[in-house]
């Protein structure tokens, strides 16, 4: 039986097999994966007891048979069965992080129920009758359950047996593995400004063609926007666009920008990729198909090092040893008609640039909640609720909904934190300080803010 799916352009690779690595943390046997708050174990259950220390050869031999071999081999048989049951008997947690990725890659029903019961056994819940995947992955996010001895490895194997461009991203750094996923999207391996070549993947788009706004007669003023000023030079990248292309990189105002857009998130940054170390030429990002709590990855094509796509962190590769952290420009997310209004002389994407395809996650595939596990949420707003995120001068991150921060400004009332200030600017909103300097903000779902800025706060308090 074939374990991975067949995908049109991409077939399963031998890679080879990597060695289990024996180190752990210390934590008392049996001691709970973490404290966690009330609102967690109300949706989730208590969660398993986790041990410590390394694996026994019996689980280690099961580990190479059943998630390895199965990946590189293309396989699953009775041997794999054998293993999957060695590691359902451990009783520890851990390896249901393998399990999961496994399953995110698994075609056939009756291996996902084998995968999803085995899972459920180790985490003492009932075994899922469908989406098994979804529902072990959120259990162990809620959970915060550990990653289990040589984990780094082994997720490498399954992965980069699928997609071999992935063998560059999945090295050591600051990045928690056990949240990343994928996609369901090949990697952008394009070299810079060839972005015209078709590619199987999520299409990048460098230094995009513009109109005036009199010329995009294609947009409707009701149609939304992500606006950027840049030294008084303004451009409005349309959502139509945007959602099918994900990353821009461009020039504007005379400073380099990397703009990716995270659907799912809601999330559209404009990154500043011209403001690095001496020596360090200009990252240019891409889609790497991975997800990291259903927001997107991206990386740099020239370095290969991948970035915390929300954060703007370096966390693999040259650039995180370079210590890397990009700064970000406002993004205003804004109607069209109300963008133009404001900024008369913007420039525009051409509609050429959306291939012809006319999406809509956000008010379509997304409008009932995240479609990719997300493990708890921040009780404290919906999961989709749109905020405006800033961190202040102080570090600490804030975010403002974005319905009461609107309706306070256009009553008259000022919007602050600490040295933010909230603005209108082309019927959306972006922080200011009291000077007027741009602080970088961007509109986004709060499940997204409160994962990425854990601690933030939540204007009004």
């Amino acid at each position: 039986m074939r374990v991975l799916r067949n995908h049109p352009i991409c077939s399963v690779i031998v890679t080879s097999v990597l060695a289990l690595s024996l180190s752990w943390a210390d934590r008392a046997p049996g001691q709970a994966a973490t404290v966690l708050p009330d609102y967690v174990v109300e949706a989730f259950g208590a969660p398993p007891l986790v041990p410590s220390g390394g694996l026994s050869p019996q689980v280690q031999a099961a580990i190479q048979v059943v998630f390895v071999d199965s990946a590189t081999q293309s396989t699953w048989g009775a041997p794999q069965e054998q293993g999957l049951q060695v590691i359902a008997q451990s009783k520890d947690p851990r390896l249901v992080w393998l399990i999961g990725d496994l399953m995110r890659f698994t075609a056939g029903r009756d291996l996902n129920s084998m995968l999803g019961a085995a899972a459920a056994e180790l985490l003492q819940i009932k075994a899922p009758r469908r989406n098994h995947w979804g529902v072990i992955t959120d259990h162990l996010m809620a959970w915060e359950i550990p990653a289990p001895p040589g984990y780094l490895p082994a997720k490498r194997a399954i992965f980069t047996s699928f997609v071999p461009g992935w063998d560059k991203i999945f090295v050591e750094g600051a990045i928690d593995w056990r949240f990343v996923s994928w996609g369901g999207v090949l990697i952008d391996d394009r070299a810079y400004d060839h972005t015209d070549e078709r590619c199987n993947c999520i299409p990048a788009a460098d230094n995009p063609d513009v109109s005036t706004a009199d010329e995009a007669t294609w947009l409707d003023d009701d149609d939304i926007v992500f606006g950027i000023e840049i030294n008084g030079e303004s451009r409005a990248y349309p959502r139509q666009i945007m959602e099918v292309r994900e990353m821009v990189n461009d020039t504007l105002g005379g400073r380099d920008l990397g703009i990716p857009y995270c659907t799912l998130c809601g999330a559209a940054q404009a990154y500043f990729t011209d403001d690095v170390p001496r020596g360090v030429k200009r990252p240019v990002l891409r889609t790497s198909g991975l997800l990291i709590r259903s927001n997107k990855v991206m990386y740099d094509i020239t370095s290969q090092s991948v970035f915390d796509t929300f954060l703007g962190h370096a966390v693999t590769g040259p650039l995180a040893k370079r210590g890397v952290t990009l700064k970000q420009a406002s993004v205003v997310t804004a109607r069209w008609g109300d963008w133009k209004a404001a900024h008369p002389d913007t420039t525009v994407l051409v509609e050429e640039l959306a291939l012809g395809r006319d999406f809509d996650f956000r008010n379509g595939r997304d409008a009932k909640g995240p479609i990719f596990p997300v493990g708890d949420v921040d009780p404290r707003l919906s999961v989709h609720e749109d905020v405006i995120g800033v961190v202040a001068a102080s570090g600490r991150p804030v975010a403002f909904q974005r319905s009461k921060a609107v309706a306070a400004l256009k009553r008259g009332r000022t919007v602050t934190f600490e040295n933010i200030r909230l603005t209108l600017d082309g019927g959306g909103v972006k922080a200011v300080s009291s000077e007027g300097r741009d602080l970088g903000s961007h509109q986004a779902f709060w499940f997204a803010w409160s994962q990425f800025h854990p601690d933030t706060v939540l204007w009004p308090q």
